[in-house]
């Protein structure tokens, strides 16, 4: 069995197999394997004993959730107004090109980075302004940075790999 199931019923175990934790167990899994499958999704269901609509039912009704295949690392753009006329357009074409992605929302190849349109986080003294993973904000940005952070994420999403145990 995948490593990251046997985290996650590990999980649902420490939880009691309780189905009034699934938030909780959905967010473990949504760390585990970055994006909500429906096999992951079939998962949980049989392991809580409930049906896949009601886990179907809250992974649609919360935005934080992805059901789509998303980067180890993903990559937030802001296109707000002030981000965009300041060059944010530019920084995500750079970001686009040297990580060979056709639009954003794709995935890398090797399942790396997303990269992501945002509008507005609220920082437009900043702009143009590119959010990393789940904390690390960048302010003035430039499309001639974008190639240094890639090298450094590239290893940042390595140690998250191995982490993890994942196979692929």
């Amino acid at each position: 069995m995948d490593k990251r199931y046997q985290a996650l019923e590990a999980y649902m175990k420490e939880v009691n197999y309780d189905s009034s934790r699934l938030l909780n167990i959905l967010h473990k899994a949504q760390q585990l394997f970055l994006w909500l499958p429906p096999d992951v999704l079939k998962f949980i269901a049989e392991k809580l004993n409930i049906p896949i609509s009601r886990v179907a039912g809250v992974v649609s009704f919360y935005n934080f959730f992805s059901t789509k295949p998303v980067g180890r690392i993903q990559i937030k753009v802001c296109l707000g107004t002030a981000c965009y006329v300041k060059g944010g357009d530019k920084v995500m074409e750079r970001f686009l090109e040297e990580l060979g992605l056709q639009e954003e929302g794709q995935v890398t190849e090797d399942g790396m980075f997303s990269v992501h349109a945002v509008r507005c986080v609220g920082a437009c003294s900043m702009a143009p302004v590119v959010l990393i993973g789940e904390n690390d904000f960048y302010g003035r940005m430039s499309p001639d940075k974008v190639p240094r952070l890639i090298k450094k994420y590239r290893q940042v999403a390595e140690k998250m790999k191995q982490e993890v145990g994942e196979n692929a």
